[in-house]
C-alpha cells in the first residue's frame, strides 16, 4: 500500500497539470508515428528537413523586402541547381570511385595479408605465426561474406524495389520541399486548428527546440560541405586515390561526433598505406587528416554551433547510440537535436516546489 501511495503521489505531482499531459501525449504520438510510419513517410521527413534548411534563407530574403513567393522561387531554383550538380556531377564521380575501390579491394587485402605475414619475422617476440594465420583466416571469411552481401544485398527483387523507391524519393522530395516553403503559413494554420487550446507548455518547449534544431541542421549541413571540400582538396593534392569517395566519408563522419572521425581513420590509413607505404607521404596524409579533424572540432564547430545548447560528450554519445539504433541514419543525424528536445522537456517539466526547496537547501549546506 505504501508503494502504491507513493506512485499515486508521484503521478498527481507530475501529471496533475493538463499542459503536462498534453506535452506527454504529443511526445508519445511523435514517437509512435516515427516508429510505425517512419519508412513510409521518409520522403516527407526528408523534405521537412530540407525545407527547414531553406526556410532560413527565405526569411533572410524577406527581410530585404522581397515578396515571399519570389524568395521561395529563387531559393528553390538554387536548391534544384545544386541538386542537379550533385546528381549529375558529383554522384557519377563517387560511383566510379566506388566501382574502382571494389575492383582493387582484393589487391588491397592481398597486400595487407602479405604485410601481416611478415610480422612474425620482424617481431617474433610479439607476434606468433599461428596467431597471424588465425587472424588472416577470420579476415578472409569476413571479407568474403561482406563482399557477397555488398554485391547482392538481399536478392534482385528487393534490389529493384529499392531502386524504384529511390526514384520515387528523388521525384517526390523536390515537390514536397516546394510546397512546404510556398504554403508554410497555410500548413501551420491547418495544424493549429487541431491543437488543444491549453498548450502553453508544449509551445514553450517547441520554441526553444525550434531555434536549436534550425541552427543545428543548417550548421551541420554547412559543416559537412566544408569538411568534404577541404578534405577532397587536401587528399587530391597529396595524390591519395579515391579522394572524392574518402572525403565524402570524412564529411559525413561529422554526423557522429567523436565516433565518426575514429571510424573513418581506418580507410584513410589503409588507402594511404597501400598507396605510399610507411614513408613520408603516408605520414603527411595522416598529419593532414589529423589537422582537418582538429580544425573541425576546435574552430569550425564552435563557429557554426555557437547558438546551439552545449551537451556533455557522454550525453551526445548516448544520444547517437540510442536514436541511431532506433531510427538509423536520421536518428544519427538528429541525435543532438533530439537530445536537446529531451533536455528542454526535462527543464520545462513542472517540478514540485517543496522538492526544489529541499534540493536548494541541500546544495547550500
Amino acid at each position: 500500500m505504501a508503494m502504491f501511495s507513493q506512485i499515486k503521489d508521484w503521478y498527481h505531482r507530475n501529471f496533475s497539470d493538463p499542459q503536462v499531459v498534453i506535452l506527454a501525449l504529443w511526445l508519445i504520438l511523435g514517437v509512435v508515428l516515427v516508429m510505425t510510419l517512419g519508412r513510409m513517410l521518409a520522403p516527407v521527413f526528408a523534405s521537412v528537413v530540407v525545407a527547414y534548411l531553406l526556410e532560413g534563407i527565405v526569411m533572410r530574403l524577406e527581410r530585404f523586402g522581397i515578396p515571399r513567393m519570389l524568395a521561395v522561387t529563387v531559393v528553390f531554383s538554387a536548391f534544384m541547381a545544386v541538386l542537379l550538380v550533385v546528381f549529375f556531377g558529383i554522384t557519377p564521380m563517387v560511383i566510379r570511385q566506388v566501382i574502382d575501390a571494389v575492383r582493387v579491394f582484393p589487391d588491397y587485402i592481398s597486400q595487407i595479408q602479405q604485410y601481416v605475414l611478415q610480422l612474425p619475422e620482424r617481431y617474433p617476440q610479439i607476434v606468433g605465426e599461428g596467431q597471424v594465420n588465425d587472424i588472416l583466416e577470420s579476415i578472409r571469411k569476413y571479407v568474403g561474406d561482406q563482399g557477397r552481401e555488398f554485391v547482392w544485398p538481399s536478392g534482385l527483387p528487393s534490389g529493384l524495389m529499392y531502386l524504384i523507391g529511390l526514384v520515387v524519393f528523388l521525384v517526390l522530395m523536390p515537390i514536397l520541399v516546394f510546397f512546404f516553403l510556398k504554403d508554410k503559413d497555410q500548413i501551420l494554420a491547418w495544424f493549429r486548428r487541431y491543437l488543444p487550446r491549453n498548450r502553453a507548455l508544449a509551445m514553450h518547449v517547441w520554441r526553444e527546440v525550434d531555434a536549436q534544431i534550425g541552427n543545428y541542421v543548417r550548421g551541420k549541413v554547412l559543416e559537412i560541405l566544408i569538411v568534404w571540400i577541404v578534405t577532397y582538396t587536401t587528399f587530391a593534392l597529396l595524390g591519395l586515390p579515391f579522394a572524392m569517395l574518402i572525403s565524402m566519408l570524412v564529411g559525413f563522419s561529422v554526423l557522429i561526433p567523436y565516433i565518426g572521425a575514429a571510424i573513418v581513420t581506418i580507410p584513410v590509413a589503409i588507402v594511404a598505406f597501400i598507396q605510399f607505404g610507411l614513408n613520408a607521404d603516408f605520414a603527411w596524409v595522416l598529419i593532414a587528416y589529423a589537422i582537418i579533424q582538429l580544425l573541425d572540432g576546435n574552430v569550425l564547430v564552435p563557429v557554426l554551433f555557437s547558438e546551439v545548447v552545449s551537451l556533455h560528450p557522454v550525453a551526445i554519445i548516448v544520444a547517437v547510440l540510442v536514436f541511431g539504433g532506433i531510427w538509423g541514419f536520421w536518428g544519427v543525424f538528429f541525435a543532438i537535436p533530439l537530445a536537446t528536445l529531451v533536455n528542454a522537456v526535462l527543464r520545462a517539466w513542472p517540478r514540485d516546489t517543496t522538492e526544489s526547496e529541499v534540493e536548494v537547501s541541500a546544495q547550500a549546506d
